[in-house]
């Protein structure tokens, strides 16, 4: 009896592997359907990059005479330079739609790569001008979305809010945009990334418990960017990290 359910387990296993791997197919041709019609440039970019790089490795290997047997190699490695063009091209044109609406810069940061303690929305105002704060190896990091003289105001006062509990923990502000002295929302990881790495691990969860204590002082703001012309009052919900 044992047996026989572990083999059903298996089968249904392989059954729910096959159907996310067919989910994932039909997302990137989706993903791919709609780049295409936006972004006139994708698929020379993505032929090209197959072509040059493909050329490049049956090119070394024709110099070595093993031409053929590196022909495989280089087409999995054009496949793959194809699959980096088209995923960069799609993150520019999501990032670009997204620049300047409320919620993107809370939508970028939730989808962080890498070991970020992201807390949405610790300060704002009804405007949906907002301040998120960002716990990290360089310290905390306070982003900012919104009219720039109201959030500046808003990171001030949270700065001296979580400054009384963190002692010289660094913390650093940036305020998301595309007017000078700002950061735009595609360049905000690694902007993020360049930052000094002033903490260790330990030291991040003892100031994420302190932190945690102090709670949050803002309203709710659209969990990602809020479409164009969209009312406020239909966007004014509690957002929680996924």
């Amino acid at each position: 009896m044992a047996g026989k359910q572990d083999k059903e387990a298996a089968k249904q296993a392989k059954r729910e592997k096959r159907a996310a791997s067919k989910a994932r197919r039909a997302q990137i041709f989706q993903a791919f359907s709609m780049q295409r019609k936006e972004d006139k440039a994708l698929i020379p970019w993505m032929l090209g990059s197959f072509l040059v790089v493909a050329g490049l490795v049956f090119g070394l290997g024709w110099l070595m005479g093993i031409e053929w047997w590196l022909l495989p190699i280089g087409i999995m490695l054009g496949l793959l330079a194809a699959m980096i063009i088209f995923g960069r091209r799609v993150q520019k044109t999501v990032f670009t739609k997204a620049e300047g609406q409320p919620g993107a810069a809370a939508w970028a940061l939730d989808n962080l790569r890498g070991r970020w303690r992201v807390t949405q929305t610790v300060a704002a105002t009804t405007q949906l001008d907002a301040v998120h704060r960002v716990l990290g190896g360089p310290g905390i990091i306070l982003v900012a979305e919104g009219a720039p003289h109201r959030v500046k105001t808003l990171m001030s006062q949270e700065k001296k809010r979580i400054a009384r509990i963190v002692g010289e923990t660094p913390i650093y502000d940036v305020i998301v945009g595309t007017d000078e002295g700002q950061v735009p929302l595609r360049k905000l990881q690694s902007h993020m990334m360049k930052l000094p790495r002033n903490l260790r691990p330990r030291d991040i969860d003892v100031l994420e418990t302190k932190l945690t204590a102090l709670g949050n002082r803002g309203a709710a703001l659209p969990k990602g960017p809020m479409p164009q012309g969209a009312k406020m009052r239909n966007v004014q919900r509690t957002i929680r990290r996924r």
